[in-house]
């Protein structure tokens, strides 16, 4: 719950992100910890199925080719909570249930979790032979537009497996485009879970970078870099949750986020880049 309140500090970041002024420069900093990963990670929600004990809805793994039961379960990690609801009204609409599965049914509800906890999870349950695997469940239309941005730049896909992050670069063969908030000298790096939301910043890049894309991305190859790489900048880096969770977050108990420049929209301006 704790990990829950922390989002409303993390929105008055994630909306100034939205609005904030590109700034092109480099800050040093130091190389993340575990830690570290963790809290960028809780700043997106992801959201779960749960009964009323609390307990995540899941199944048992399928059986390995050789036979054996691998002993674990899965369940469903959604990024949209508007879709984890829809499953659930699915799963009560569905005809032909017996009562007791009619009951189970009315019982579960989404419960909204820092990505963060799910890979702490992970880290710890990673050699148990009984651990509960997580599914992610990208939302549809960041899946389309991941696949579209791909295909523009001229690389075949017919899928994508992993949850799509999209990072805006100045070029294709140039970094990626820090911001700076208005209140605050820290240089960061967004990550945006939402298409829209980098193609806002790549929209103001464009006149003065004409070359200026969007890079697609996966949470896998984030949280990989993360963990392996020993680069400074990584430390700058920011995860924006879309817009759907960023209006869940204001609704949480405890969110005492200060106004942000996507509430006020009047104190963002362009930052001349550094030479």
């Amino acid at each position: 719950m704790k990990a829950l309140v922390r989002w409303g500090a993390t929105l008055g970041l994630v909306g100034s992100t939205l609005l904030g002024t590109v700034f092109v420069g480099n800050a040093p900093v130091l190389a993340l910890s575990e830690q570290q990963i963790k809290e960028k990670l809780d700043s997106v929600p992801v959201y779960v199925i749960t009964n009323e004990k609390g307990l995540p809805l899941s199944r048992p793994l399928p059986e390995a080719q050789n036979g054996q039961k691998p002993g674990g379960s899965v369940t469903g990690v959604y990024l949209s909570r508007q879709e984890a609801q829809a499953f659930i009204n699915e799963l009560r609409n569905a005809k032909g249930k017996d009562p007791k599965m009619e009951q189970m049914v009315k019982s579960l509800q989404v419960t909204a979790l820092p990505l963060g906890v799910i890979y702490e999870q992970l880290q710890q349950s990673k050699n148990q032979p009984n651990r509960l695997v997580f599914a992610f469940k990208p939302v549809e239309q960041e899946i389309k537009g991941a696949m579209d941005l791909l295909r523009q730049s001229g690389q075949k896909v017919e899928q994508f497996k992993s949850v799509p992050i999209f990072a805006v670069r100045f070029a294709p063969d140039q970094g990626y485009v820090p911001i700076k908030l208005n209140s605050d000298k820290e240089q960061l790096i967004p990550l945006f879970l939402s298409k829209q939301d980098a193609q806002g910043l790549l929209n103001q890049v464009k006149p003065k970078f004409p070359k200026a894309d969007i890079q697609v991305i996966d949470v896998d190859g984030v949280i990989k870099t993360l963990q392996d790489k020993n680069d400074d900048w990584l430390k700058q880096v920011v995860l924006v949750p879309s817009q759907e969770s960023r209006e869940y977050i204001k609704t949480l108990p405890g969110n005492n986020a200060p106004k942000t420049p996507a509430a006020n929209g009047n104190n963002s301006r362009p930052a001349a880049p550094k030479k």
